[in-house]
């Protein structure tokens, strides 16, 4: 599941709320967040996304991490701060500096009879408002959290019941 919508909370912001399940436990779905080095596999190539943050990141509330990546073929550097950290339920992550004039993303993770529902919420403001986010960001933004769903659901793929081991 992924939208993208209008903030009702906010004048001229954006929110995006996306779900995946995903078939593993969820101490095993947050440890792979909890790394920051793997957001690189969860963003497409076509971002040249790299932490620049030398390992190892001590994920915890006030942890800074910076980035540099390029949107449609412009370099930027974007850094961020773990604003939420509250293992291995959820944590917030803020840009403090980017291509955004806001961005609020919340990761939670919810424990499941099968597994773990990994839940997105992204409130953004775009630069140019609405005519810069319906011609480009919008389109940007659906495309990197599709591409981040589809990642993960290769790195925890469904295992068949006969593949479960019942130890």
């Amino acid at each position: 599941m992924l939208e993208i919508s209008k903030d009702p909370d906010r004048r001229g912001g954006y929110l995006l709320v996306a779900e995946c399940h995903l078939d593993r436990p969820i101490d095993e779905v947050f440890d792979f967040f909890a790394d920051a080095m793997n957001l690189e596999r969860l963003t497409p190539p076509l971002l040249s996304f790299h932490v620049v943050t030398p390992p190892p990141i001590e994920m915890r509330k006030g942890a800074l991490i910076d980035y540099k990546l390029k949107l449609r073929g412009f370099p930027l550097r974007w850094r961020t701060e773990i604003a939420a950290w509250d293992p291995p339920y959820s944590f917030v992550d803020n840009q403090l500096r980017g291509p955004y004039r806001r961005w609020n993303h919340r990761h939670t993770f919810e424990a499941t009879s099968t597994g773990t529902l990994v839940k997105d919420r992204v409130e953004y403001q775009v630069p140019g408002g609405a005519i810069v986010h319906n011609l480009f960001v919008r389109r940007d933004v659906e495309a990197i959290f599709k591409y981040r769903q589809q990642v993960l659901a290769e790195i925890f793929p469904a295992e068949s019941v006969e593949s479960r081991s019942l130890v």
